[in-house]
């Protein structure tokens, strides 16, 4: 939950415990000689604080107790080490006091307390995990379902049979008759299976209280009820929302924000005139996943006789008060139709090349035009992201002075890179947030899970607002899960690699075409992410100066944190901003090293060309005399033959030359068409092609 490789300055006394003789000892400092500290998690430093080594040996540093002899037969805790916190541990922190006031009693944990502790980390809820098991398992068999009918949908679509060929074949072989379509009712699932309804779209409730949490799953047609007010344990509740930029989304927000008064605003972090945050998130997704969405999206918006019946169905299950009118009035006000097709557009994720950068300032743009075409990504060249596809998507955050936060994007694919990508593709998109090894959100809500609000610096929503958008503004990195898989920056080094390596190889015919679209592809991809990481550069500065100006205002306020261990939201954006810097840089160096590659290319096959138009001209030389040689015994040739011709005294033969010209002449005619087919063939099928495309529409129909 902490940022690892975290540094920063302590601003309280602390206090160690002696594990042998269950006593406190002030005054030591849990840090390293350079002002690092040892890798944590902040929703349980409360409790780890209790796990410090004061021996000399230890040079100040944090260690855990020496529990090897017992815990030996435990499984291995790294991975979840980041998720759980020692909840079972007594240190408790009271509100406005100086931690060194805790008594004894309350501070001492025993080394039995550790290995329970332990214990708890190292085993999930098996009542969580069955439940778990048991929804993926559901949500398997419905994707098989939907998959036949998406197969079937394919196959019709993709058909010949706009051929006329197949159009007078199709009464006497199957092979040339086209699919049927599914049925009506099968393809309206398949939109809901890709597509939910506006109305049934899930929406995640998480309540942060003191030792305590909760999360809710409920109906953006609920939405409303959630945020009129909150228990009176929760300090903050965050809902989110996995709404694209759109008309939904736009009605959302500013139904939320009218219904309370807003939080404190970040005026550096957010754009003129809205103080709120938002941030372009890059994360992976199934390609197969995507291109069925595309692929939906794209064919059955087409489709004539399907519209009336999802627009019924689009708020069907709604229970909001305004949520419908405020959608419809919004869509006239835009020159917009409030129909399925135009409320569901904003799921789709944008590739790298297509959408709008942060600062959206509306519904309507963030509506973009969409090919049915994936193009492929020189990313899945990378062994390890073959069956990945890199999207980005706006995270949109919204805050009320009550305690809300209203958070909306999209996001729905892998933030945290492991060893198990693969299998956290492969599961569905609208159950990733119970999977916090793969989804920030969901690891967000992990982390926290177990003592709430209790390790917080601050119990309040600026607080929370500020570590979830730098927990999900940094991904998609490697970090959580120790770095046992290659980032992004190493994936395109080695793609990059494996581009030099192929412009030395030996030239083959449209292979240096091929080499420079790659290089083109990958320039886009990198100069992309460039560019993303850039504007999270300027977003997380600006944050450091709002923050600033926060604790500065509690400061003169003489408001004091809740948990003086806790990681201020100030530490929190400055590790933020330190990965993201270096991401940046790193996609920087890339860019330049694929840009010179590339120009080193350009210089390598110009020299090559070079020594091949010297080669070239000594033949041409050769030519020229074969061809002057040509010139003047090709006439001869043919005269000579000609006229020394006489059929009529060939033995058995009463043909005459009239005869020969009509046999000759048709197979020389043929030739002649043959040939000339053969050479415009190209420049043929792209006319017969773009005569297709605008008759398709209506074999569709």
């Amino acid at each position: 939950m902490e940022p690892l490789g975290r540094s920063f300055e302590n601003e309280y006394e602390d206090v160690v415990w002696d594990l042998a003789s269950q006593s406190p000892t002030s005054g030591s400092l849990p840090f390293k000689s350079d002002g690092s500290r040892r890798h944590s998690s902040s929703a349980s430093s409360s409790s780890a604080s209790a796990n410090r080594d004061t021996s000399p040996s230890s040079n100040s540093r944090r260690t855990r107790p020496s529990v090897t002899s017992i815990a030996s037969g435990l499984p291995t805790v790294r991975e979840m080490h980041d998720r759980r916190t020692s909840s079972q541990t007594t240190l408790t922190i009271p509100t406005h006091s100086h931690i060194s006031s805790l008594s004894s009693d309350e501070t001492v944990v025993s080394s039995k307390k550790v290995l329970t502790n332990f214990q708890k980390v190292a085993a999930r809820d098996p009542r969580i995990e069955e439940e778990r098991r048991r929804k993926l398992s559901r949500c398997n068999t419905e994707y098989l379902r939907q998959r036949s009918v998406y197969d079937r949908l394919i196959d019709w679509a993709d058909s010949s049979y706009g051929r006329l060929t197949n159009r007078l074949l199709s009464p006497f072989m199957k092979s040339c008759r086209r699919p049927s379509l599914p049925s009506k009712e099968d393809l309206v699932r398949l939109v809901q299976h890709y597509y939910p309804a506006r109305a049934d779209v899930k929406v995640q409730v998480c309540d942060f209280g003191i030792g305590r949490a909760e999360r809710t799953e409920i109906t953006v047609g609920q939405i409303e009820e959630y945020w009129q007010s909150k228990p009176d344990w929760v300090d903050v509740r965050w809902i989110h929302a996995p709404l694209g930029l759109g008309l939904t989304h736009s009605s959302v927000e500013d139904i939320f924000l009218h219904d309370g008064q807003p939080g404190r605003e970040f005026e550096n972090g957010g754009v003129a005139g809205w103080p709120y945050l938002e941030t372009e998130v890059l994360n992976m997704r199934s390609q197969k996943n995507f291109q069925e969405m595309r692929d939906v999206y794209l064919i059955l918006s087409n489709l004539t006789g399907l519209d009336e019946e999802l627009d019924q169905i689009s708020f069907k299950n709604d229970q909001n008060s305004s949520l419908q009118s405020d959608i419809q009035w919004r869509a006239g006000h835009r020159a917009m139709t409030a129909g399925y097709w135009n409320l569901v557009a904003s799921d789709m994720p944008w590739q790298l090349d297509e959408g709008l950068a942060m600062g959206i300032r509306g519904p309507l743009e963030g509506l973009q035009p969409i090919t049915r075409h994936v193009d492929p990504q020189m990313l899945s060249t990378h062994p390890f992201f073959k069956d990945s596809h890199l999207v980005r998507n706006v995270f949109r955050c919204f805050h009320r002075s009550d305690g809300i936060l209203l958070t909306m994007s999209p996001m729905a694919g892998v933030n945290f890179l492991d060893k198990k990508l693969s299998e956290h593709l492969s599961e569905p998109i609208h159950a990733m947030f119970d999977n916090e090894n793969a989804s920030a959100p969901g690891y967000v809500f992990a982390a926290f899970a177990d003592q709430g609000t209790s390790s917080w610096h601050r119990r309040t929503v600026e607080w929370f607002l500020t570590y979830l958008i730098t927990e999900v503004g940094v991904t998609p990195h490697a970090q959580r899960q120790g770095f046992n898989a290659p980032d992004l920056e190493l994936a395109y080094q080695a793609v990059i690699q494996d581009l030099k390596r192929r412009r030395h190889a030996p030239w083959r015919k449209n292979e240096t075409v091929k080499l420079v679209r790659d290089y083109l592809a990958c320039v886009d991809e990198l100069t992309v992410i460039k560019l993303i990481c850039q504007k999270q550069v300027e977003l997380f500065k600006g944050m450091q100066q709002d923050v600033r100006k926060f604790e500065t205002e509690d400061n003169r306020g003489r408001r004091l944190p809740d948990n003086p261990n806790g990681e201020s939201m100030h530490e929190r954006v400055k590790w933020a901003l330190t990965m993201v810097k270096g991401r940046h840089d790193s996609f920087e160096r890339l860019l330049i090293d694929a840009k010179q590659s590339m120009e080193a290319l350009f210089q390598l096959r110009s020299i090559e060309q070079n020594e091949l138009a010297i080669v070239s001209d000594s033949q041409n030389k050769a030519i020229l005399i074969f061809t002057g040689v040509t010139i003047v015994f090709l006439p001869l040739s043919f005269f000579t033959s000609y006229y020394g011709m006489n059929l009529s005294t060939i033995v058995d033969t009463p043909r005459t030359e009239g005869y020969f010209w009509k046999v000759c002449g048709s197979i020389a005619l043929f030739i002649v068409v043959v040939v000339s087919f053969a050479s415009f063939r190209h420049q043929l099928k792209h006319m017969w092609h773009g005569r297709r495309q605008t008759k398709r529409r209506s074999f569709m129909v």
